[in-house]
């Protein structure tokens, strides 16, 4: 190399993809009216979106962006009708936060067969229900993005929480699956595993109050959020969310 050559020692660095902006698009949020699912509302509210809360009781939210749907997650044909008037209204959804869920504590053989069945239905067949649903406007317009929403019970096992666990552990497989199954046609599915988060969850636990040392709902909230404004072709897969000192 001469002396009057110029050495590259660097490359320039390529330019960062924009963000995903979240004006104007089309979200639905199941589980709407309370915990991590109205936070999720509020904040996207925030960034200009276009909210749809699936509810089976009424929401507390008041926003000319923000419609509620009262329907239940378990009852296929209550959210076709509902996610049938969104496609209708709209022409599309961009975004489902499969928030929905709840879970009941005891010992294996002293669980009620109807707590079972109860969980099973609105954790795992409801989302798939939602998930199926929404799937059909996604792949025609070449975008969207699913959110499950799991739990670290759906990466370790705990006592007392077999059943639940069994469910957000279903949450993680199918979340996994999924994502590989609609990735080529731009759709993206990230599955969140909260740890222990300040919300009404543990009013089935004899044993176990809610408190300050938890995950606060809004901090999980602003998590979902992160993941929708990452760039186009940036997926968050799975995020696992624990509270730093959960006894304080």
């Amino acid at each position: 190399m001469g002396l009057g050559t110029k050495r590259k020692l660097f490359a320039k660095p390529p330019q960062a993809q924009n963000t995903m902006n979240l004006q104007n698009t089309i979200a639905i949020v199941t589980g709407a009216n309370k915990g991590i699912g109205l936070e999720t509302v509020n904040q996207l509210l925030a960034k200009g979106a276009i909210v749809y809360g699936i509810c089976r009781s009424d929401c507390p939210v008041k926003n000319k962006n923000f419609i509620c749907l009262k329907a239940d997650v378990r009852n296929i044909e209550s959210l076709r009708q509902a996610f049938e008037d969104i496609v209708s209204k709209h022409g599309k959804i961009d975004i489902l936060i499969n928030n929905a869920g709840l879970g009941y504590f005891g010992f294996c053989e002293e669980l009620p067969i109807e707590q079972w069945q109860e969980m099973f239905d609105t954790n795992v067949t409801g989302l798939f229900y939602a998930t199926r649903l929404v799937l059909p406007s996604m792949k025609k317009e070449g975008v969207g993005h699913i959110i499950n929403i799991s739990s670290i019970a759906g990466l370790e096992g705990y006592q007392q929480v077999s059943a639940y666990c069994a469910t957000k552990f279903a949450v993680r497989g199918f979340s996994d699956a999924l994502y590989k199954e609609v990735r080529d046609f731009g759709i993206k599915v990230t599955c969140i595993y909260p740890g222990s988060v300040k919300t009404d969850f543990f009013r089935h636990s004899e044993t176990i109050d809610a408190h300050d040392n938890m995950l606060m709902p809004e901090d999980v909230a602003s998590q979902i959020i992160f993941c929708l404004e990452t760039p186009s072709n940036f997926h968050n897969v799975n995020i696992e969310i624990r509270p730093l000192k959960p006894r304080g």
